[in-house]
């Protein structure tokens, strides 16, 4: 793990320091509850045992598998959890639900490392208030099997390729699968306007999927089992994959674009622990903490630009984070109305059922 330098170290003791203090040391110490995709961070086993160890706080997770799940168990459980990871793009319908609380910066030490323009995303605010923290952000595009693939995939129309009949992996996701077909035809992802053409170009995948998956699990079981060639999957995944299985996975950014996406962490409304919420989400985004998630496990680009910069100078992330190339392809999920996402439901759902036939 690359050695972070004295003044960083300084400042994460100072972080750490400040975390005692929130929580008025062990005598008080929490148990709280994290609401996360399984396999995300907050639930490797090190850092919650470096985190009890700083703070004496423990931590135990639930699991949802989307974004509409995740919403649901924050609904039906009020007072059940203390902090959520929530895509930036349900920030604002979180917030008006009620369901998660208004936060600031000044709770945070390690907010300092994070850029004024990340923390001004203005779908982490809502009615002037600032409702998440951000966290990390990544995209999803092309992963290929580089022992199949020679060279990094170029176009996302490779995916549509007779070269890769039967090869490619989908994930079964209405909103990524319209969004990606948008970014192939130069279309808005949030709102797209020729739902017609996306229906068409969707069903053109019929000879090229070889299977669905849908979560980060199934897809490391079906890659290995030699199911697909190239799929459609998050760089802080294909990173996992490499990192933790020794799979030959790449993960190429197409000169159409690819999907970009920032997730941020919040306090759950009424938390029944909300100091321990925020020194938790404080140490997610402690430099010391991403760094040993990025090497030794693989994640994705931390908000946190003192994170980044402290990561080995040739690791994936921090060179993608300073390709401004990379950044001006990428196309960022955002609120998307509810109208617009029932359609992008239908069209999927019409899209699979043309497969079936």
């Amino acid at each position: 793990m690359t050695k972070l330098p004295a003044a960083r170290t300084a400042r994460s003791l100072l972080a750490t320091a400040a975390t005692l203090a929130l929580t008025a040391g062990f005598a008080q110490a929490d148990e709280i509850r994290v609401l996360n995709w399984q396999g995300y961070g907050t639930d490797e086993d090190w850092a919650l045992e470096a985190f009890a160890e700083a703070t004496g706080h423990t931590v135990v997770h639930d699991y949802f598998n989307s974004e509409q799940e995740m919403l649901t168990k924050l609904r039906t459980n009020p007072g059940a959890y203390d902090v959520v990871l929530i895509n930036t793009a349900y920030t604002g319908q979180a917030a008006a639900e009620g369901l998660i609380e208004p936060v600031s910066y000044d709770d945070f030490p390690h907010a300092d490392g994070i850029s004024d323009a990340m923390k001004e995303t203005a779908a982490l605010y809502h009615d002037g208030q600032l409702y998440g923290i951000p966290w990390v952000w990544g995209v999803t595009s092309i992963a290929y099997n580089t022992e199949v693939v020679s060279e990094a995939p170029q176009s996302i129309e490779l995916l549509w390729s007779p070269e890769f009949e039967g090869r490619v992996g989908w994930r079964d996701d209405a909103v990524e699968s319209v969004q990606m077909a948008a970014i192939s035809l130069g279309q808005d992802i949030n709102n797209p306007t020729d739902f017609d053409a996306i229906a068409a170009k969707l069903k053109a995948l019929k000879p090229q999927i070889r299977t669905f998956w849908s979560s980060e699990n199934e897809w490391n079981q079906y890659f290995s089992s030699g199911e697909f060639d190239i799929s459609v999957y998050w760089s802080g995944s294909a990173a996992r994959s490499a990192n933790n299985f020794g799979l030959p996975v790449g993960f190429a950014i197409p000169k159409e674009g690819a999907i970009g996406w920032l997730d941020e962490l919040s306090v759950v409304k009424d938390a029944p622990h909300p100091e321990a919420a925020k020194a938790f989400i404080d140490y997610m985004i402690d430099p010391e903490f991403y760094v040993k998630w990025d090497t030794e496990v693989g994640a994705p680009v931390s908000a946190n630009a003192d994170a980044v910069a402290a990561l080995p100078d040739k690791a994936f992330n921090k060179v993608m984070a300073s390709d401004e190339g990379v950044a001006a392809r990428l196309k960022f999920l955002g609120p998307i109305e509810d109208d617009v996402r029932q359609k992008m439901l239908e069209v999927w759902q019409a899209t699979k059922t043309e497969f079936q036939n």
